[in-house]
């Protein structure tokens, strides 16, 4: 691979240098992505082909199965633990990756390039998807949240054949990409492992790889994902765990940060905000936390990130956006109540809530043209659509500091 295939659009160009994944020395990113490359795949062999395959050795081929490697031992460091303990999240991952952006057809059509290591003809070995389908997890499903095990429910209903589109032998899908990109995250980071909206976080990173016009980026967007998904998250993972809430690091000091920002910036709007109650947690905390992926369809997703991540202030910059979201209405505000104004802030994204509603119920066929399914429905939307207008506020609310 010489240097210039290896030239990202533009796109691109923002995902892997301003996320810190290539080396600003273009000379060295052949032999860097060939090594990185690498030992992601070493990671596939040891995380999910590995564990299948002890399986099979441990609990359905031998019949000489001793105490040590039994499913009950109930030792904690048992590799039959390690595995029950995976499926866990890995329960939790499956659940939100299959209704990642369901206004777009194409995280569930099929990738141009699966996993060869993991879908080898040669070799049944488990995807996770069998292994979701397989598991002998009957008791229980528990849900992470930020605050650990927040949701524990009845036994996990198989999906239905006809909810998801059945590809064929050797194929899958793109959320199945996904899935093992935050299996792979949640192993190698058991300190915060994976929390529901990492899968929102790491979508649109994927999108920006697996569409690329280079076909050597689409070949190895799952690669490539993951460590800028790892990059990312290492800047903003405090988000995600609730311990750190209150620390200077943490979620609340930045909703807070938005209000005294807003403060600075437009007095009259803050008291209004200030005078009804309508604290930042109400609405700021999804904004910051999954860096507005919620709040928009996913090429707006993608501008705003383009801004996000080459501003030299980067998180800073998210402020401004969140207040720029809140002047750009504020005549709406003013004019509002408690209940208008909350509807007002609480229905930003409510696009995307109301399609991931009305998909699950109408699934996405193959003669639906184009990447985005728009569904017809009834919703209180917010009322500034371009986000170009959105930026351009930020960007006077910074110039004017």
């Amino acid at each position: 691979m010489n240097p210039r295939s290896a030239s990202p659009n533009y796109r691109n160009f923002v995902s892997v240098i301003l996320l810190n994944y290539l080396p600003t020395e273009q000379a060295q990113w052949s032999s860097f992505l060939k090594k990185q490359r690498e030992i992601y795949a070493q990671f596939l062999k040891e995380m999910i082909i590995q564990p299948g395959i002890a399986k099979a050795n441990l609990g359905f081929i031998r019949e000489d199965v001793t105490l040590e490697d039994h499913p009950l031992n109930p030792n904690p460091d048992s590799r039959w633990n390690t595995y029950f303990k995976d499926n866990e999240v890995l329960l939790q991952v499956d659940k939100d990756v299959r209704r990642l952006y369901p206004d777009m057809a194409f995280f569930q059509r099929p990738t141009d390039y699966p996993c060869l290591l993991i879908m080898d003809p040669q070799n049944e070995f488990e995807t996770l998807r069998r292994r979701v389908e397989q598991t002998t997890l009957k008791s229980q499903t528990v849900a992470h949240s930020r605050s650990g095990v927040t949701n524990v429910s009845s036994p996990r209903k198989t999906t239905s054949a006809n909810e998801y589109e059945v590809l064929p032998n050797g194929c899958e899908a793109h959320w199945e990409v996904v899935e093992r990109i935050l299996f792979i995250y949640a192993k190698l980071n058991p300190g915060i492992a994976y929390v529901q909206g990492m899968n929102e976080i790491v979508g649109p990173v994927y999108y920006t790889f697996a569409t690329d016009p280079n076909t050597e980026w689409k070949e190895h967007a799952e690669a490539d994902t993951f460590f800028c998904f790892t990059n990312l998250m290492s800047e903003i993972r405090d988000n995600f765990i609730k311990s750190l809430d209150d620390s200077q690091c943490g979620i609340s000091y930045k909703m807070e940060k938005v209000y005294s920002t807003l403060k600075e910036k437009d007095m009259d709007l803050y008291l209004k905000l200030q005078e009804q109650n309508i604290k930042p947690q109400f609405f700021a905390f999804r904004w910051l936390t999954l860096l507005l992926s919620q709040e928009f369809l996913l090429p707006d997703v993608i501008r705003i990130w383009d801004s996000l991540f080459s501003d030299i202030g980067r998180f800073d910059f998210l402020i401004l956006v969140c207040c720029a979201m809140l002047i750009l209405i504020r005549d709406q505000l003013l004019a509002g109540d408690f209940t208008i104004n909350m509807r007002l802030l609480q229905t930003v994204g409510s696009f995307r809530k109301a399609a991931r509603w009305e998909v699950s119920l109408c699934p996405i066929s193959k003669d639906q043209v184009g990447d985005f399914t728009v569904q017809k429905h009834h919703y209180l939307d917010y009322p500034i659509s371009d986000v170009d207008l959105i930026l351009k506020k930020a960007k006077e609310l910074q110039d004017s500091a």
